[in-house]
């Protein structure tokens, strides 16, 4: 036989079998259908208050105000995360020591912790006063007077995610190699300009996978705003003000735990499709023509 008749000949290969990975499977189908028998046949679950509060009035509130509080937080997160991540960036010492030490403090201490502390901002600091020394004011404001639960919940997120979200941006920004800003540069290009185009759009591929993690996980943290206390996002309005009404607490916590699932399901989906855009040319995975492509040329090859 020749090598050319060896190399065109079919290879008979024989696929692996994994008969274990089966018998995993099916005890997993087992165990997951006896859960659910279990959990529709018991009465303590409550699916029939379930199904009456899954698109109450008070339920839909709660979730819009729990998207409101995401969003805002989050916004307020990341313009903070970026001014924290230049001023890190910066040469000036000033600048990196006041950016360290906020990370520190926000970073080190728990969530829920800080809002607390917000919570408490009117107690500690009942009045506000502009003004000269042992001279005029030229404002004032009494913060006991007000009502700003939602305000301060929004603080108090977007503060702690800033910390984090500054790291974020800062791996993204320093994971772009020195030779592309000094190749920038040398075509004439400013430093706006080549932040612009050349260094973030190659950064946000680092960017994006986590901060998509950081929106979902706010979108849960908002769950502790009642340290605030702030009593009309979703799990106040679910566990706290219907449950305390109904006494039906499992029911309750299962309609806030849907709602939750839902919003990140359709951010987790938000998420896939920015990742995939700002992938574009990175990959190096061949696409089912080009593989095929690929491998007529080889066999071409081989009778050759």
């Amino acid at each position: 036989m020749t090598v050319q008749q060896s190399s065109a000949a079919a290879i008979d290969a024989v696929p692996l079998r994994h008969p274990w990975r089966w018998v995993g499977a099916g005890v997993i189908v087992v165990l997951v259908g006896l859960f659910i028998y279990g959990a529709a046949t018991n009465p303590a679950y409550g699916w029939a208050t379930y199904t009456k509060y899954l698109f109450n009035e008070r339920i839909l509130l709660g979730v819009w105000n729990t998207l409101q509080l995401t969003v805002y937080a989050m916004a307020l997160g990341v313009v903070l995360g970026i001014i924290l991540s230049v001023m890190r960036l910066s040469p000036n010492p000033v600048f990196q020591a006041v950016a360290w030490v906020f990370l520190w403090i926000f970073r080190g201490t728990p969530v829920y912790v800080q809002l607390v502390f917000w919570g408490l901002l009117p107690t500690i600091y009942q009045n506000v006063q502009l003004g000269v020394p042992f001279g005029p004011t030229f404002f004032h404001l009494n913060l006991q007077s007000l009502s700003i639960p939602f305000l301060l919940a929004v603080i108090g997120l977007g503060l702690n995610e800033a910390a984090y979200m500054a790291e974020i941006i800062r791996a993204g920004i320093t994971s772009v190699p020195e030779g592309q800003t000094e190749a920038s540069t040398a075509l004439g290009m400013s430093w706006g300009m080549t932040m612009r185009r050349t260094v973030l759009p190659q950064a946000m591929r680092v960017i994006i996978p986590p901060t998509g993690n950081e929106l979902i996980s706010m979108l849960k943290t908002t769950s502790l705003v009642t340290a605030v206390p702030y009593s009309y996002d979703l799990y106040s309005i679910a566990s706290r003000e219907i449950a305390a009404r109904t006494f039906e607490p499992v029911p309750m916590l299962l309609v806030a735990a849907t709602w939750y699932l839902i919003v990140t399901s359709i951010l987790m989906v938000g998420q896939y499709y920015l990742e995939k855009y700002f992938s574009k040319g990175i990959s190096r995975k061949l696409t089912t023509k080009q593989l095929e492509a690929l491998a007529k040329a080889q066999t071409e090859a081989g009778h050759v």
